[in-house]
């Protein structure tokens, strides 16, 4: 796990940078194609700062004085733009310092990017002058940024990009979005000319100095910006990610994230099941979940979902939605959607349905989804008095309109659509299901301040499911307080279960030493015997009590029914010396030799549900719990909840109710219903265990865990060293 040198940059330590009064341009030049002549060019078509070109050459460039060096300026620049060759940028980074400069933006690539090591010592060495002497730089290898609110396009590029999208969404902000790739941070924004409201567009580059995340916390303190979207390959220090997160949440900004190249190739071999059950997927969503971060796989859905969140209440009024429109058949698309996502879409109350009644034909339906048929066709009021009856209703957050028509409504109805919504607080919603992607009134919903538009009905519920998953966390806040970890092994358990670690002469330790060391923490664990011969198994099976089970104790066994050394469910001495033979018999076949200690003898834990628990150490969060369905099914079935450890009682509860198949722990088919308590507490000590153990442990089994109502068993570990 990396360590932060320092915390992100703050709204303080950048406003000046991304919020300029003034901006001044090194390498500004007569020629027209030159990157400080565009960025010049470029800012004179909105931007009502005032512009300093520099460059020693000229004492004009155009009808603009030019400056020879940032100290003739007449006064500190805000944003200094370095459109300069990179043998000369670092001269030019340092002639900043001591000019009370605001920032620094370097467009110059050739850096760490090649992955030649005199160029990526020359990216270092940006970085150290803006440490050592306090000043902030935006790349090297950066397109630029665009503040909408302030008009400001400060980059090269030629590409269209429509200024005034943050003001066509008047008063309600706009969508903050910074990604590493100027490319795709650029392309994103574009979505500004479709109707969505853009607050800032910023491509971070290489990041010498300020990042993907620094950004995203200036975007989480500025006011023009209502939602945040972040799209990256990876950072140098991934807390700071998670600490913008946090400020984001603080300022009750949605923080949506597209982490880009999540693959497991480059993954180590795990001995454990956790370790080959989660990756570096997990890994990140479990990390942004802890901050309150949305994140989204798709980069096709970013912008239309963070419009969403622009748009929308912070607070959810009801957790039910209504759907109304003129095509049945997408009106039960929209029914089936909300049924597999698990949104609530109650019937109205009697008197919605009678104001639906009273709009409609007989032939329609007065019910949700209200299907007003295309009767509505001749009446152009008739789905906003729809609408607005049905967003009277407190059953429902909001009201959608799945948008089908063969004669697109006119922007007219559409805006009728919004503003019945609006009557009463709540977001018009418009699934686009119209072949004619762009077609006749869609950018006019994308403007639209009170309605979020759709292309798709998974992501639809998708948004809406986030809504209100960020609203139970609000909920779940205000009711207990901030996040608390409470401790509940005891004291010495890190100490003592440390000691043990380190006196095992194994790499693995074998299941014995690890329920040892588990047992310091709370964590109940089966009994056994440690046997020799065929005889002592006998003699031990019978002071336990049948039935036992047998296992080959081998520190180079680590699964061992993989292995087939285990023989469960033995009812007599005479079985327990026969399972005896046939567990060696496996074991010495098995090449090359494992060391063997000894057969276990142990009494068979009654039948209950199974759950694994498991934990690694995560190469860039630490200590990671894991928690799934147990026994031979593990793997199979990969169903399973990642926290970062140390978690609390809720929330391991809450990683139980992730399981899709958690409905085993409540009683299924007749069975014992599981104390979750009893689980909940189990699995906190665990997470105890690898969060004091993360320095000289990799990997945790603990599996299975048999549960049957308070009866909560661990008859299996694995503890790996790291």
């Amino acid at each position: 796990m990396s360590t932060s040198h320092r915390s992100v940059y703050r709204h303080r330590d950048l406003k000046r940078l991304f919020s300029p009064a003034n901006i001044a341009i090194m390498g500004a030049s007569p020629n027209a194609a030159s990157f400080g002549s565009r960025t010049i060019a470029r800012l004179e078509r909105d931007y009502q700062g005032k512009l300093y070109p520099i460059n020693p050459k000229y004492q004009k460039i155009g009808e603009r004085a030019c400056y020879a060096s940032v100290g003739a300026l007449p006064e500190p620049a805000d944003c200094v733009v370095i459109a300069l060759p990179l043998e000369a940028v670092e001269a030019a980074v340092l002639e900043c310092v001591g000019h009370n400069v605001g920032g620094v933006m370097i467009y110059a690539s050739g850096y760490a990017e090649t992955g030649q090591p005199e160029r990526i010592a020359m990216q270092q060495r940006l970085g150290d002058i803006a440490r050592e002497h306090n000043i902030r730089i935006v790349g090297p290898n950066c397109m630029g940024y665009v503040n909408f609110a302030l008009r400001a396009g400060v980059t090269f590029t030629r590409g269209a990009i429509k200024i005034d999208s943050y003001y066509a969404g008047g008063a309600i902000g706009g969508i903050g979005l910074v990604s590493q790739s100027g490319a795709m941070s650029f392309s994103q924004g574009q979505g500004a000319h479709r109707g969505i409201p853009m607050s800032h567009m910023v491509a971070a580059g290489n990041s010498c100095d300020i990042d993907v995340a620094d950004t995203a916390a200036y975007l989480a303190e500025d006011p023009a910006c209502k939602a945040i979207v972040c799209i990256f390959e990876g950072l140098a220090e991934p807390e700071h990610m998670l600490e913008a997160g946090q400020i984001a949440w603080a300022n009750d900004k949605p923080m949506i994230v597209c982490k880009q190249g999540i693959g497991e190739a480059g993954a180590r071999a795990a001995l454990s099941h956790s370790g080959s059950l989660t990756g570096s997927l997990d890994s990140w969503q479990a990390a942004f979940e802890r901050a309150g971060i949305i994140m989204l796989n798709d980069l096709d859905g970013l912008l239309e979902t963070a419009s969403f969140f622009v748009k929308a209440p912070r607070r959810p009024a009801a957790r039910g939605i209504a759907a109304t429109g003129i095509s049945g058949g997408a009106l039960v698309a929209t029914a089936d959607n909300a049924d597999a996502w698990g949104i609530a879409m109650p019937q109205p109350h009697e008197a919605t349905r009678q104001k639906l009644q009273a709009r409609i034909p007989e032939f329609g339906s007065p019910r949700n989804p209200c299907d007003v048929t295309a009767m509505a066709s001749r009446d152009n009021r008739m789905i906003p008095d729809c609408v607005d009856a049905l967003a009277s209703d407190d059953h429902y957050c909001t009201v959608l309109c799945p948008q089908t028509s063969v004669v697109p409504e006119s922007p007219e109805e559409l805006r009728m659509f919004s503003e019945a919504c609006a009557k009463h607080g709540k977001p018009a919603t418009l699934v686009w299901m119209n072949g004619w992607f762009g077609g006749y009134g869609m950018q006019e919903a994308e403007a639209d301040p009170n309605m979020a538009v759709f292309y798709s009905m998974n992501r639809y519920f998708w948004t809406l499911r986030e809504w209100f998953r960020r609203d139970d966390r609000r909920i779940a806040e205000e009711k207990n307080g901030p996040r608390q970890v409470v401790r509940l092994s005891s004291p010495d358990a890190a100490a003592t279960a440390s000691r043990l670690i380190t006196e095992s002469k194994n790499k693995s330790l074998t299941e014995r030493e690890a329920k040892t060391v588990l047992a310091a923490y709370g964590v109940p664990v089966v009994g056994e015997r440690l046997v020799q011969s065929a005889d002592e198994a006998a003699a031990a099976a019978t002071a336990l009590g049948f039935p036992v089970a047998l296992k080959v104790e081998s520190p180079d066994l680590p699964h061992k029914t993989e292995a087939g050394v285990i023989r469960l469910d033995l009812r007599t001495a005479w079985d327990a010396k026969a399972a005896y033979d046939a567990v060696m018999a496996k074991a010495n076949k098995i090449s090359p030799k494992p060391r063997i200690n000894g057969v276990l003898v142990q009494p068979m834990v009654p039948a209950g549900t199974e759950i694994m628990v498991g934990a690694k150490i995560d190469p860039l969060f630490g200590p990671m719990l894991i928690v799934g369905l147990g026994g031979v099914m593990v793997e199979l079935l990969k169903d399973a909840a990642v926290e970062l450890a140390p978690i609390t009682v809720n929330e391991a509860k809450a990683m139980l109710g992730k399981l899709k198949g958690k409905a085993v722990l409540t009683g299924f088919r007749g069975s014992e219903p599981v104390d979750l308590d009893k689980l909940a507490d189990v699995i906190v000590r665990l997470g105890e265990f690898i969060s004091d153990q993360k320095d000289i442990v990799a990997e945790l089994d603990v599996n299975p865990l048999i549960c049957s109502g308070g009866r909560i068993m661990a008859v299996d570990a694995l503890i790996v060293r790291s």
